[in-house]
This record gives structure tokens, C-alpha cells and sequence, in this order.
């Protein structure tokens, strides 16, 4: 049958690259069904809601300021070892338009546990509504996408593998969902340690959570662990910082524990 042949665009280089990156890693998957029951009484009492994509932005770095697995990396460079990082980077995937077609662009929040809700959603917001290349991620990565694919390869090889840059390029941890459209990705790929998704959330706080972990970094023991205390950050000290934005009163700007 004869059709056409369709150049790959900026957007679908990117995403092949990111691909062929995140084919490699061994990754699993660990789900919770969660009772967020608290937590979503906590934000329907308020009259301007925050995003579900903020409060578990803000739940997981929480989280992994107390599990410091999940802000360890797999790097080659200069041997195969382990690499952990004082803070954690969130690496938050967005669909944008670029040049008429739907592009996903990660933009990267540094330290977000130190950050409240609603400085978070303001972040996250900036990135889904400023011009493409005023976001200093998005310009970098449609750059770099306009390089000769040996070229691109190997900057992002070296990106991965040099430790002390890794984090500051790609995250420690990646935030993807699709639960606002009413679906949940089941094997999303990332070259990142973990992965956070969550499907759509119940009217009563039900909801399915997975964290997709590397597995040379840590075990599943170790992420249904971490999954339990997720939620009880999510049903506690997330949903308490809820009930203050309502408020009016700010959260600590840089909150060191989670209760």
C-alpha cells in the first residue's frame, strides 16, 4: 500500500531519545490502592482547589526526603555505582503545542519539598502556559533535538552517566499522569530511578498508585514501604497544609519533616 513518508519532528525526537534511554533500565512496578479520604475532604472544603499533580508533587518529595532510596541513581561513570543526591529534582512531564503538533516537554522543579503547594502549582502552572521557549527546559530540549541523532545520543549518554549533572538535566524522579483525562499509563518509561503515576481519584479517596522503580537502585520491599508512608504524608501532613491554604496561612517554606 503506498502512503508517505512523515520527517520526524523536534517533539518525536525528543521522545524517541528519551526511549531508547529507558529501554535499558529494569524497571518495575509497585501499586497501592489508596485511601485518600482525608486528603480529598482536606481540598474539597476549600474554595479554590489545588492540583492533584501539586499535592502529590509535594507528598513524594516529602516522601523522599525521608527514604533517601529514592534519591539514589544508577550511574556508569566513572565505574557502574550508585549515586545519592543531598535534594530531590522533580521532572514534570507536560503536553504543549509546538509548530501544530501535541509535543511532551519535562520541565524540573529543584527541591520541591521546600516549597509549598500552592509556590508549586504556580510552577507547574508557568510551565504549561508561558511560551514554549521562554521555559529554559523546553528551549534546551528543542535545541538539542535539532542536533545530529550521534550527537544528541551521546550528550544524553553522558548527561545519565555523569552523576553530579544527571540530576540537574533530568530529575531524580519523574511525575506523569493522566488521571484529568480519565485514564492511567501502566508501563510509562523513564531512564529516571522512579516514576510517580496515579489514576483517577474517587469521589471517596480511592485511588490506584504506582511507583516504577529501577531495580539496580533498590528492591520492591523497600517501594511498598515507601507507597504506605505515601500515603500516610498524603492523608497527613499534605492534607493539613490543605487546610491551610484555605486559611490563608503560608506552610513553612522549608519543611525538613514529614508526620
Amino acid at each position: 500500500m503506498r502512503g508517505r513518508a512523515i520527517k520526524l519532528s523536534a517533539p518525536r525526537r525528543l521522545v524517541g531519545d528519551l526511549m531508547r534511554f529507558s529501554i535499558g533500565v529494569p524497571r518495575v512496578a509497585v501499586q497501592r490502592q489508596m485511601n485518600l479520604g482525608p486528603l480529598v475532604r482536606a481540598r474539597m472544603a476549600q474554595q479554590t482547589r489545588p492540583s492533584w499533580t501539586a499535592i502529590f508533587l509535594k507528598g513524594y518529595a516529602l516522601l523522599a526526603l525521608e527514604m533517601p532510596e529514592l534519591r539514589r541513581a544508577y550511574v556508569k561513570l566513572p565505574w557502574p555505582q550508585l549515586y545519592e543526591y543531598p535534594a530531590s529534582v522533580a521532572s514534570i512531564a507536560h503536553e504543549r503545542e509546538y509548530d501544530g503538533e501535541p509535543a511532551v516537554l519535562l520541565s524540573c522543579i529543584k527541591c520541591p519539598e521546600r516549597y509549598s503547594i500552592t509556590e508549586l502549582e504556580g510552577s507547574i502552572h508557568a510551565a504549561r502556559s508561558r511560551p514554549i521557549l521562554e521555559v529554559p527546559e523546553f528551549r534546551r530540549a528543542l535545541r538539542m533535538a535539532g542536533a545530529p541523532a550521534p550527537v544528541r545520543w551521546l550528550l544524553m549518554w553522558l548527561g545519565l552517566n555523569i552523576a553530579r549533572q544527571r540530576a540537574n538535566y533530568f530529575g531524580t524522579f519523574q511525575l506523569s499522569v493522566y488521571s484529568g483525562l480519565g485514564a492511567e499509563s501502566l508501563n510509562p518509561l523513564t531512564p529516571l530511578t522512579t516514576l510517580l503515576n496515579y489514576g483517577p481519584i474517587g469521589n471517596d479517596g480511592s485511588v490506584n498508585v504506582r511507583i516504577h522503580y529501577d531495580h539496580r537502585v533498590m528492591d520492591g520491599a523497600n517501594v511498598a514501604r515507601a507507597l504506605d508512608r505515601f500515603e500516610k504524608i498524603l492523608n497527613g501532613t499534605v492534607a493539613n497544609e490543605v487546610v491551610l491554604l484555605g486559611q490563608g496561612v503560608a506552610a513553612p517554606a522549608r519543611r525538613r519533616n514529614a508526620t
